[in-house]
């Protein structure tokens, strides 16, 4: 076997690790974009592989990626390096992890806060309101009254749904059985696994299931779409109720929607707004994940009550978690129904 179809190999492996451990779709493909670039900068530059490169092999490829991207987008990649080095140094493909020393004489730090857009209500309102599509409605919609994530928005099936309204004909799953007008956000999904019998295409990052209340605003918008939603075999009269909520229209139709659709969806209209550019960060772009800070900062902000808050975005938190759990509708629901933003014009 060559020395070039060992090093294949060896990142091939290290992807398919990333995989197993959750990664959804684009952060693989991010990975995997970024080490191709590396290879090819230690093949052009010193004729090497990665397990033959040295710390200053590394700080060269750093020193490259100064001259043509910014201190975050440095400092992201050479994590990405350092965790390929962590895998290839436990696996016994490489004697030391060369990203150690590199990573501590680095400046360069992630901006895991990024000053983000400043997007006001009133223009919020007027962005969804140009929306006419029933699906880009219901998914841009969803997302910024719930602040689900994309993947989490994918993997939604109709009984993760239950809405107290006659065109709702399956029944809810237990969880939500009893509790009308709302969405059940699962932990067990993960990217490249099988769940409810088909492989999934993004992973539920969360670490508790969550109950999201749904208010007659987003009530109106899903029922809209589920009035056009196209039929799948899993919706069929003879069939349960498992197949997703959200489906495309386009090429994908009667597909469930992959988090790459939600985001191209969302780009669009960003990009028409004036909301999105090529190579743009997040302190420029609105993107699915944006409506998620939106979220979190207004409904904070309205209801003064982090805990809940963080109930609802599934976040890892002290066992006072539990509270909202258990005393969801005196507590969560209500406080929702009346805080949460109306995004319609």
């Amino acid at each position: 076997m060559s020395e070039g179809r060992q090093e294949t190999n060896t990142v091939e492996y290290f992807l398919q690790d990333i995989e197993h451990h959750g990664r959804n779709e684009r952060t693989a493909a991010a990975y995997e974009r970024v080490l191709s670039d590396y290879e090819a900068f230690l093949t052009e530059r010193f004729e090497k592989t990665p397990p033959e490169a040295s710390y200053r092999d590394c700080m060269a490829w750093v020193h490259e990626l100064r001259t043509t991207h910014s201190e975050s987008t440095v400092a992201t990649y050479a994590s990405y390096l350092n965790r390929f080095y962590s895998y290839l140094e436990r696996v016994g493909h490489t004697d030391e992890n060369p990203m150690t020393v590199v990573l501590e004489e680095m400046n360069e730090s992630i901006e895991s806060n990024p000053t983000r857009r400043d997007v006001t209500l009133p223009e919020m309102r007027s962005f969804v309101g140009e929306i006419r599509h029933p699906l880009h409605r219901a998914i841009v919609t969803t997302l910024l009254k719930t602040g689900i994530r994309a993947g989490e928005l994918c993997n939604l099936d109709l009984i993760d749904l239950h809405l107290d309204h006659e065109a709702q004909t399956w029944q809810p799953r237990a969880h939500i059985a009893g509790r009308p007008d709302s969405l059940f956000i699962a932990t067990e999904h993960t990217y490249g696994r099988e769940s409810g019998g088909e492989r999934r295409t993004a992973s539920n990052k969360r670490k508790r299931e969550t109950v999201v209340p749904i208010d007659e605003e987003l009530k109106a918008v899903l029922l809209r779409w589920l009035a056009v939603r196209p039929d799948t075999p899993a919706s069929a009269p003879s069939a349960p109720a498992t197949g997703p909520l959200f489906v495309g229209t386009a090429d994908s139709w009667g597909e469930r929607l992959t988090p790459d659709i939600v985001h191209h969806v969302v780009e669009g209209y960003a990009r028409d707004r004036g909301w999105y550019r090529t190579g743009g960060g997040a302190a420029e772009n609105v993107t699915p994940h944006y409506f998620r800070h939106f979220f979190t900062t207004h409904l904070r902000d309205r209801t003064g009550d982090r805990g809940i808050v963080q109930y609802l975005r599934g976040d890892v938190a002290s066992d006072v978690i539990d509270t909202y759990t258990h005393n969801w509708g005196d507590r969560v629901r209500e406080t929702y129904l009346e805080h949460i933003y109306s995004v319609m014009p």
